[in-house]
């Protein structure tokens, strides 16, 4: 389904590390240490505001497992904690954190969200995720990864148990009728009493209902279970997507999926990723990039590319076709089934070797090396294609990828009509044209 005259995009920017680009720690201005740093964090949050961007995104792994000592890991910060301190530099943009249902306990993911939605005034975002990565159990007991059917069979009950707790306390329960002496009304403070498969949990949470009425959900998952997940639960579906057919058939299908369990299509956000790697001309954009490739040298994406797609690096030649016929079964893959299916669907329709699928393949996600006007262009079509309701900017260095974003791309996208001039709501799920979940009257 086409986008409707008027509608604008929806664009939200993701936080990894020192950048999405692997070499960005070394082809940066800047420390090392920086990834640690609340000054960078301020920064990025000041800027991605500024170019009136609906949210900022901080991924999360857990562990550091996949990076080891080579760069800044999306293991080393505790999201929430992150996002909190950026609240404190920002009043508009959208805070998202990454949260795991494999390794977390809904009552707790459910006060830290809510506390982050009710301290930032109604802008935090929950990405939901059930941990794909092998090495994350070690940390969590030595545990086997549970199998994908398990996992997601936990992350439902646990999205499920989230969602009631967050509405445990109803509309209007805070009274603070200090006359009467009266905090909270309790006919409108319920115990949610779950007892299921996984979860045991009695509720409340110990603080009312937030003021977006609960932290907006993000998914991710592109498996069956996955994407049946989502459009349950999910108010945004992060995805990645290389072919825009590909990406207005996940579209079609996540909508057609909402309705089926009773939701309005229009009540579920698919944003696919872009990596863009900007410059005020084609030359100077292809000169960034080449930076980066130069500092990191093809070793480390062809290890990260191996690993999305499930095979040994070994087989994987540079200068030979990527090899098809080595891939198995997605019910047989462990990893991210949507960044295995988008790159492989890549590599088939355009035939490209190895070497050429690392070059464009972004990291995962769709790559645009250009100017604004040429990355505005991409992002126009999709979007009146109907292959997405907006776009994960996957920001190639921190932080000058966001000053990019915000002072080339932007601009470029409200010249033509695409993007907002300027917040026009309070709340993160207002400003996503989402509105407020009606509160639940009842958890029997």
């Amino acid at each position: 389904m086409t986008n409707t005259p008027g509608q604008k995009l929806i664009l939200s920017a993701s936080v990894m590390g020192l950048g999405m680009h692997l070499g960005a720690w070394m082809a940066r201005e800047g420390e090392a240490s920086d990834y640690l740093s609340e000054a960078t964090y301020v920064e990025v949050a000041r800027i991605a505001e500024s170019g009136k961007l609906h949210g900022l995104f901080f991924a999360d792994a857990l562990t550091n497992a996949e990076e080891g000592t080579d760069r800044p890991s999306l293991g080393a910060l505790d999201p929430t904690i992150v996002l909190a301190m950026m609240a404190t530099a920002t009043s508009r943009i959208g805070l998202i954190g990454t949260a795991s249902t494999t390794y977390c306990e809904p009552y707790d993911l459910a006060r830290r969200f809510a506390s982050l939605d009710h301290l930032s005034g109604g802008r935090a975002g929950w990405n939901s995720v059930a941990t794909f990565i092998p090495a994350v159990a070690a940390m969590f007991g030595g545990r086997q990864l549970p199998t994908r059917e398990n996992r997601y069979e936990r992350a439902d009950e646990f999205i499920d148990v989230v969602v009631k707790l967050w509405e445990s306390w109803g509309e209007g329960a805070l009274v603070g009728d200090k006359e009467k002496g009266l905090f909270a009304d309790p006919s409108l403070v319920r115990e949610i009493n779950h007892t299921g498969d996984h979860f045991s949990v009695r509720g409340p949470l110990p603080l009312p209902r937030s003021p977006q009425g609960r932290p907006v959900i993000f998914q991710a998952g592109s498996s069956p279970e996955g994407r049946d997940q989502a459009a349950k639960y999910a108010d945004v579906v992060f995805t990645a997507q290389h072919l825009m057919e590909d990406a207005i058939a996940f579209r079609d299908d996540m909508r057609r999926r909402a309705a089926a369990y009773g939701r309005s299509p229009d009540d579920i956000k698919i944003l696919p990723g872009i990596s863009p790697v900007l410059g005020r001309t084609s030359q100077d954009a292809e000169r960034r990039k080449a930076v980066l490739d130069e500092r990191l040298g093809t070793g480390p994406e062809l290890v990260k590319l191996a690993r999305r797609v499930g095979l040994d690096p070994e087989v994987l030649k540079l200068d030979e076709p990527f090899p098809h016929h080595l891939i198995g079964p997605d019910e047989e893959f462990s990893g991210s089934v949507g960044f295995r299916r988008s790159l492989v669907n890549l590599a088939a329709k355009d035939n490209l070797t190895v070497r050429q699928l690392i070059a464009r393949y972004g990291g995962g996600h769709q790559q645009v090396v250009g100017t604004a006007e040429e990355l505005a262009d991409v992002m126009e079509v999709w979007f009146n294609s109907g292959a997405a309701d907006g776009f994960n900017l996957m920001v190639d260095i921190v932080p000058s990828g966001f000053r990019d974003i915000a002072e080339m791309l932007v601009p470029e996208l409200q010249r033509r009509g695409l993007f907002h001039l300027d917040y026009e709501h309070e709340t993160f799920r207002d400003n996503l044209g989402l509105g407020v979940p009606a509160a639940t009257t009842s958890h029997a």
